[in-house]
């Protein structure tokens, strides 16, 4: 069964209010293995893994942005509103993005990279 959303929440060393979307690309290298016994149909091992990711959202109180801008947090990235059910890691806000018009809200985007191992929990 699917789920919905709506209730999910980022936590970087406290809840970061407004925000409205998250996403995560966690990613395994593979190397080049190929030799000559191959026959030159290249081959592959498994290397390092590494996440990555970004939110946005609105405005709004709670963390000042530059607080953020180069800080290593907890990250709690959590998908729905079964609060168990999260991604869970070290990582460093690398970018804060502001967009700001005369027809629309002000939102913030910041993007982080993950250090160390991410953690996922499942509902309980």
């Amino acid at each position: 069964m699917a789920i919905s959303g709506k209730a999910g929440q980022v936590d970087a060393a406290s809840e970061v209010l407004g925000i409205k979307s998250w996403t995560l690309d966690y990613t395994v290298d593979t190397l080049d293995s190929t030799d000559f016994d191959d026959a030159g149909v290249k081959a592959y091992i498994v290397g390092c893994s590494g996440w990555s990711g970004s939110f946005e959202g609105y405005k709004e109180g709670g963390v000042t942005p530059l607080t953020l801008a180069g800080a290593a947090v907890n990250l709690a990235l959590k998908e729905s509103q079964t609060d168990t059910q999260k991604w869970t890691g070290s990582a460093y806000i690398t970018g804060i993005h502001v967009n700001t018009s005369h027809d629309g809200i002000v939102t913030y985007s910041y993007d982080f990279q993950g250090t160390g191992a991410m953690t996922y929990t499942p509902a309980a």
